[in-house]
Parts: structure tokens; sequence; C-alpha cells
């Protein structure tokens, strides 16, 4: 045992080994909610979409959204899992679930745009401004993984 850790070890106050058990008892609790949550959000999606009118195209907009907020469920409890095998979270596994968040906006505000007539020329402008931001966004969200992976490779 390195001295860094007995002295980590001798400042707490609590055991270090009950609070890393309380913490993973924590973590797993939150795994299986966000289970739950993805499935339920699954079950809602497919219910709207089968009875969204006019399926084309807002029941497959909507479709498409419920899709990827799912995945940014999958995505997050894929995260808090990994925790358990790592030890750690992940950087490279939260910017991609902001880039699959940004997209999603882009794609909803797209839509939105495309199905919704005689929208003002403020709302018109703001929305393009939404997507742009959020256009950019994905780019520096793309940058940053670009420069976790190149520096996961350099070790």
């Amino acid at each position: 045992m390195s001295k860094n850790e007995k002295e980590r070890l001798e400042t707490s106050i609590l055991p270090l080994k009950y609070v890393d058990a309380v913490e993973d008892v924590f973590h797993a609790i939150l795994a299986i909610a966000l289970l739950i949550i993805g499935i339920g959000a699954f079950y809602f999606s497919i219910e709207r979409l089968l009875t969204t009118t006019p399926f084309f195209p807002n029941g497959m907009i909507q479709g498409v959204n419920d899709i990827l907020f799912i995945v940014i469920i999958l995505e997050i409890l894929r995260t808090v899992i990994s925790r358990f095998t790592d030890g750690v979270y992940q950087l490279d596994k939260f910017l991609i679930i902001g880039v699959i968040a940004a997209v999603r906006h882009i794609l909803t505000v797209g839509a939105s745009l495309t199905l919704q007539t005689g929208k003002s020329d403020e709302a018109f402008e703001r929305a393009i401004y939404e997507m742009g931001l959020n256009a950019l966004i994905v780019v520096a969200l793309v940058f940053a993984i670009f420069l976790s992976k190149s520096a996961h490779r350099n070790k």
C-alpha cells in the first residue's frame, strides 16, 4: 500500500470499503431505474407511434425523436454500468451522449420548421439560431471526442 493510500485511509471518517460498497449499491439501483425508464419509454414510444395521426410525417418524426431519447437513456445506462468495470466514468461516453442529444434537438427543430406553417419571422429566426448553435455544439463535441481518443492512443 502506498503512502498516499494510507493517508487517504487514515483521514476518512468511514472505512473506504464501506463507502465504496454503498456507492456500488447506489449505482446498481440507478442502473435498474434507468433500465426501467428505458423500457417504459420504449413502450410509450410504440404506443404513440401507433396512435399518432397522421402517421406521415407527424408519427414518423415523433418516432425518430422517441428512439433517439431511448438511445440517450441506454447510453447513460451503459456509462453507469461501465463505471462498475472500470471504476471511473469515461469522458468519451458523456461526449457521445451530448452529440446524440444535440442531433436530436437539431432534428426536432428542423421537423417543426418543416411541419408548421405561418411561423412568424422571429420564431423562424430563433429556430435557425437554435439549429446553428446545436450544430456548433455537435462540431465541438466531435472535436472533443477526437482529442480524447488521440490522448488515449498516445498513452
